[in-house]
């Protein structure tokens, strides 16, 4: 029984190596990282392969598989449950809408939504899909991955300009993106939508990438209230992040 139990804890560490590697990995390379023997990746991959969970390319290096998305789709649907008290008490504390949003794929995808008590519909909600450059949770997101894997998605989506204060430059958003690992939040100064301004932070620890944020129209959340609102975005993912790793 405990061998059993080793064996399924380093199959998930194994998945976990390929997810950080950006989802896939040579036998050779995984066997670098983990500090395993050869022969026992070989036999752990090669049962997650016939389970749906790894894939095998032609060019025999190994890759997330397609059962996995199923699981990640069910821990969204579930991340985004949890995550309305916590974006309730955000909407009580700041007075504007909250939202979280994961990365599926090269596109942000907001799972949850508080609205603000005030009335006045914004491009967030439930279900939406937006290019990641140009949106506060996108950036947060983008933040969380190696420069090499966002160019490589910029490559795919494109930089369109949805308003004048858009990125549309892969460097100047780069270096956006390094500005936001260093102070722990992603502002969208009315670049996805005139009008409406969003502070962004990733949250740790989540099943998927994932950010929470708090949008509103830039009358209200001016500048200085965007330094008043940073920290109790970042207060609340913190809370948020132990409450899912103590589940």
């Amino acid at each position: 029984m405990a061998e059993a139990v080793r064996s399924l804890e380093r199959a998930f560490e194994l998945l976990e190596h390929l997810a950080d590697a950006g989802g896939e990995m040579a036998l050779s390379e995984l066997t670098e990282v983990s500090g395993l023997p050869m022969p026992t990746i070989y036999r752990l991959m090669r049962t997650l392969v016939n389970h749906g969970y790894v894939r095998q390319e032609p060019s025999k290096r190994y890759a997330l598989g397609p059962r996995l998305i199923r699981l990640g789709e069910g821990a969204n649907r579930l991340l985004g449950t949890w995550a309305r008290p916590v974006l309730g008490r955000l909407v009580d504390d700041v007075g504007e809408t909250a939202n979280m949003a994961v990365l599926e794929g090269d596109e942000a995808v907001y799972v949850a939504q508080v609205p603000s008590k005030h009335s006045m519909r914004m491009f967030t909600e439930v279900g939406r899909r937006v290019q990641p450059h140009c949106t506060g949770v996108g950036k947060a997101l983008l933040s969380q991955l190696p420069d090499e894997r966002v160019r490589e998605i910029l490559g795919r989506t494109g930089m369109a300009a949805h308003t004048p204060n858009t990125f549309t430059d892969q460097d100047a958003l780069l270096a956006e993106l390094h500005r936001i690992r260093e102070q722990g939040y992603a502002l969208d100064d009315e670049e996805q939508e005139i009008g409406v301004r969003c502070v962004a932070v990733p949250l740790q620890g989540a099943p998927a990438l994932t950010a929470l944020s708090v949008s509103g129209p830039s009358a209200r959340m001016t500048h200085d209230a965007v330094a008043d609102v940073v920290p109790i975005v970042r207060d609340a993912a913190s809370r948020f992040a132990k409450e899912l790793g103590g589940a």
